[in-house]
């Protein structure tokens, strides 16, 4: 069982605002929590039938739990690949102490061992694309950088459409909705 104090640490994910989007300035931006629902419901909404739910839908969740205890690290923040690794997976082995059973599936999710945890992964990075689109939508400038990250994990032939539709959106600087079709 995980401890009382360790369930109420990670309710802190909801106060945790988004790193990226403190960076560029963006007024009350979404939390870390947030960014997990959103990944949550891109998996219901966009992932093919023959993938198993209930394991895609536990990546999405845990993704980015260790971010409680380490921060949401970004590429600006001048800290290894390695180094982020090292410390979240300590994170998530002191946070999931309690449950070897959830620490296994964060752990196959950290090492992209299956299908599911490769799509979550771009799931990740749309849902930032998508953040980025709505910041862009409501007057916010510099949005261009989330979403050229973005396309640069996400590959999966099904993706790929919603993806370009978000580029094409902030590239043109049409905030009209764009049809992935």
């Amino acid at each position: 069982m995980i401890p009382l104090d360790t369930l109420v640490e990670i309710l802190g994910l909801k106060a945790l605002d988004r790193a990226g989007w403190v960076r560029v300035g963006v007024p009350g931006p979404e939390s870390v929590a947030a960014h997990s629902w959103g990944v949550g419901w891109l998996a219901l909404a966009l992932a093919p039938l023959h993938l198993d739910r209930g394991r895609y839908l536990a990546y999405a969740v845990l993704h980015d739990l260790a971010e409680v205890r380490v921060g949401d690290l970004t590429p600006a923040d001048g800290v290894s690949k390695a180094e982020k690794h090292d410390r979240e997976s300590r994170a998530l082995a002191e946070l999931l102490a309690g449950r070897p059973d959830l620490l296994a599936v964060a752990n196959a999710y950290e090492a992209q061992a299956d299908e599911e945890a490769r799509f979550v992964r771009q799931l990740d990075r749309l849902d930032m694309a998508l953040q980025a689109l709505a910041y862009h939508r409501a007057g916010r400038a510099g949005m261009a950088e989330f979403v050229e990250s973005a396309g640069r994990v996400i590959t999966d032939p099904a993706l790929r459409p919603v993806f370009e539709a978000i580029r094409r959106s902030i590239a043109t600087g049409d905030p009209a909705e764009a049809d992935p079709r």
